[in-house]
């Protein structure tokens, strides 16, 4: 399995993280892992190409260019 190191972490990052770690009973190592797939499943941020194409062709009305431009602010 592939592993991934992070450098400079602020000191007040790495203390929530293990804060929540703690009270989730994981490893510094397995909340990181946790918070990823939470972030990168559970998207909230702008839409990716491939969401904005899906929505031009099956979205009830017409979804124009201005409408995706007030989306992105």
């Amino acid at each position: 399995m592939p592993g991934l190191l992070l450098k400079e972490l602020p000191n007040e990052l790495y203390r929530k993280l293990k804060a929540r770690a703690a009270a989730n009973r994981r490893s510094l190592s397995s909340e990181a892992v946790a918070i990823l797939e939470t972030a990168l499943h559970n998207r909230s941020g702008p839409p990716t190409l491939a969401e904005i194409h899906h929505l031009r062709a099956r979205g009830r009305r017409l979804l124009r260019q201005s409408i995706i431009d007030r989306a992105r602010r």
